[in-house]
């Protein structure tokens, strides 16, 4: 049975190098998009994602729009969903849970951390 990948969505590149680098270097596949609407676009047509990385604070469409569309996509309605994202005042967490995310890590990412909540999705 083929792993399922992550999809890395964030719109600054040094970013999604080094989420890309720590998840490769732990064997997890991984895909990634600069904009929330290429990743809405894909998770249409590839459902080979096992989990979502969404960067909140995106230029195009913020990732609080991004997961509520997601959402209302039948065959993404389950997809695990982390919110990542420099937003860690109070509240900012429930804010992302109320759009949909099923969990929240901060930046600057800890990765044991990050591991940690993609083993609850992923077999890793």
């Amino acid at each position: 049975m083929e792993q399922k990948q992550v999809l890395i969505v964030d719109d600054d590149l040094r970013n999604i190098f080094a989420l890309k680098a720590v998840l490769k270097s732990r064997g997890i596949p991984c895909l990634s998009t600069a904009t929330s609407a290429e990743a809405l676009q894909l998770l249409s047509a590839d459902h080979h994602v096992g989990v979502v990385l969404m960067d909140i604070m995106m230029p195009d469409m913020d990732g609080y729009e991004a997961i509520s569309t997601l959402r209302a996509m039948p065959w993404n309605s389950q997809l695990p969903i982390i919110a990542v994202t420099a937003k860690a005042m109070v509240g900012d967490r429930e804010k992302c849970l109320e759009a949909g995310a099923d969990n929240y890590i901060s930046k600057p990412i800890d990765v044991d951390e990050l591991l940690l909540q993609l083993q609850q999705y992923l077999s890793v």
